[in-house]
């Protein structure tokens, strides 16, 4: 009796126009399989970008970043040429320093965020404010960028 053999050929595969997404597959599974491999928890993923949010009222631009867990004076804002830069360090709790950690979902360190303003605004009238784990920007719009009426007359 002859049995059939229904795996195809390994050639069949290498030419197939979908192995280059295959193999991604299986790479991108291995990478994330678990601790164990050496790229979990190396600083190559470590990056925190806070959401942003980034808004406009009849008078504002308005910035706002989810930072909770940290102090105002931990944040640094610039503003140059149109580009708002907002760069700030959340630390790690003093309390966690000698624990054993069994999940650590929370960002700490470093983080560096830019963005180009659609408007001119008033540079010297920015202000920001920090509540409840969101920082705020205040960009106030400059006159000659905000919308104008114009009258029609009548003649």
């Amino acid at each position: 009796m002859t049995l059939l053999n229904l795996t195809r050929p390994t050639s069949f595969w290498s030419r197939s126009p979908l192995a280059p997404m295959a193999r991604l597959q299986e790479d991108l599974q291995r990478l994330f399989e678990g601790a164990a491999n050496p790229l979990v928890g190396s600083p190559f993923f470590n990056v925190w970008a806070p959401a942003l949010d980034v808004y406009e009222d009849k008078e504002n631009l308005l910035v706002r970043l989810e930072v909770p867990g940290m102090k105002r004076e931990d944040f640094e804002i610039g503003l140059h040429d149109g580009v708002l830069s907002i760069s700030g360090e959340r630390r790690a709790d003093e309390k966690r320093q000698d624990a054993t950690g069994y999940r650590t979902e929370r960002f700490t360190g470093r983080f560096q965020r830019s963005v180009t303003l659609p408007k001119a605004v008033e540079a010297d009238r920015v202000k920001a404010s920090y509540k409840d784990g969101i920082l705020t920007i205040t960009l106030p719009v400059a006159a000659e960028a905000r919308p104008k009426q114009i009258a029609v007359s009548a003649e």
